[in-house]
C-alpha cells in the first residue's frame, strides 16, 4: 500500500494520483517527489506549497474507466441517447452489444429524461400559475444547451457527467 505524502490517505501501490487529494505521484517514487518540495521551499518559502501539490483533476470525468476500442466503436451509439431522447435511449441499449461506454451515457440521458418528466408533471399540475410555465421553458432551454454540450464532448472522446444532472442526489 502507498501513502499519500500530502495527506496520509492509504492507495493502492499502482495509483498515478491521490483519489483522496489529487496529489500527482512520479514514476521515480516519493523521494523524488519530497527532494523537488524541499527544493522548492528552499527558493520560494514555505507559503507557496500548497499551490505546488494539487494538479487539476475533474471528480466527474469518467473517460479513464473505459477503453479507447470500446469508445471509438461506441460513440454513435452514445450520441443518439442526446439527440433523440427516449428513442435515442432504446436504440442505443438495443445496439450497443453491452458496452459500458454507451451504458454510462444511457444512464446520463436517463436522468435528463426523467428530471424533464417530473418537470412537465409540475408544470401540467401548476399550468394556471405563470412562472412555472416559464420556469419549464427555460430549464427545457438549459438542457437543451447542455445535451449539445453532452454530443460534442462524445465527438472529442469524453464520458463526464453533465453539469447540473451531476448535481441532483436523488438521481445518483
Amino acid at each position: 500500500m502507498k501513502t499519500c505524502p500530502n495527506c496520509q490517505a492509504q492507495l493502492d501501490d499502482a495509483a498515478m494520483f491521490c483519489t483522496n487529494c489529487g496529489t500527482r505521484f512520479n514514476a521515480q517514487g516519493q523521494n523524488t517527489q519530497n527532494q523537488n518540495q524541499n527544493q522548492f521551499n528552499g527558493q520560494y518559502g514555505a507559503q507557496q506549497q500548497q499551490f505546488a501539490q494539487a494538479p487539476a483533476y475533474d471528480a466527474y470525468d469518467h473517460t479513464a474507466e473505459f477503453s479507447p476500442k470500446d469508445i471509438s466503436d461506441n460513440k454513435v451509439m452514445s450520441m443518439i441517447v442526446y439527440l433523440m431522447g427516449w428513442i435515442g435511449i432504446i436504440i442505443a441499449l438495443l445496439g450497443s452489444h453491452n458496452s459500458p461506454y454507451t451504458a454510462f451515457h444511457v444512464r446520463q440521458a436517463l436522468k435528463f429524461e426523467v428530471v424533464s418528466a417530473l418537470m412537465l408533471i409540475c408544470t401540467a399540475l401548476l399550468f394556471w400559475t405563470i412562472i412555472v410555465p416559464i420556469a419549464y421553458a427555460v430549464m427545457s432551454i438549459v438542457f437543451f444547451v447542455i445535451k449539445i454540450i453532452c454530443f460534442f464532448q462524445i465527438c472529442s472522446g469524453k464520458a463526464k457527467e453533465p453539469a447540473i444532472i451531476r448535481s441532483l442526489g436523488f438521481l445518483k
